[in-house]
């Protein structure tokens, strides 16, 4: 199945997936909108099904770290009508047992989308690894190549700087210096 015929475009869960703690995770809002269900249900589920989901799989976010997603994404105030829990992180193992609890037939359908993003991430991830270890080599070479260049410069001055001739000593006895 291409991505255009995709129950949800694989751009655009690409673009929920975030970096936190060193891992690639969903929210559980973005997760729950995929998957078709209230995040309240999501997370009911979740706290139902607590041993299928080890810190591995799902961790709560804390203060900080959700202050830096909202920059990521429009939330709405802790206030009235507003989040009053912090999110629910899912790593790739995390949001493909969050679909087998919620065990409806969207959620296991985008469940595949979701882990095609999670490897497409990580392919492209390992792809930008190889091309920064391939300019990290070509900047050495070219750090070398810089003071071997700086080396010729260094030799071809001394060639073409005249040289200070000392003055020839005479040979022989002079009269310099004698009065007559």
């Amino acid at each position: 199945m291409t991505d255009s015929h995709a129950v949800i475009p694989l751009g655009k869960i690409e673009q929920r997936i975030f970096l936190i703690r060193g891992e690639k995770v969903m929210i559980d809002t973005d997760l729950s909108e995929f998957y078709g269900v209230q995040t309240r249900r999501l997370n009911e589920q979740v706290r139902r099904n607590k041993n299928r989901f080890p810190e591995d799989f799902m961790f709560q976010l804390n203060g900080g770290e959700f202050e830096d997603l909202k920059s990521h994404f429009a939330t709405s105030s802790s206030g009235w009508g507003g989040r009053r829990k912090l999110p629910y992180a899912f790593t790739e193992h995390g949001a493909i047992m969050a679909a087998s609890v919620l065990n409806s037939p969207r959620a296991v359908e985008v469940s595949v989308f979701i882990v095609r993003a999670f490897v497409k991430l990580r392919q492209t991830l390992g792809d930008n690894k190889e091309l920064a270890r391939k300019l990290e080599h070509l900047e050495g070479k070219l750090a070398q190549h810089d003071r071997q260049i700086l080396n010729i410069l260094q030799a071809i001055k001394e060639l073409i700087s005249p040289k200070r001739v000392p003055p020839k000593r005479r040979i022989g006895f002079t009269a310099e210096g004698y009065d007559e």
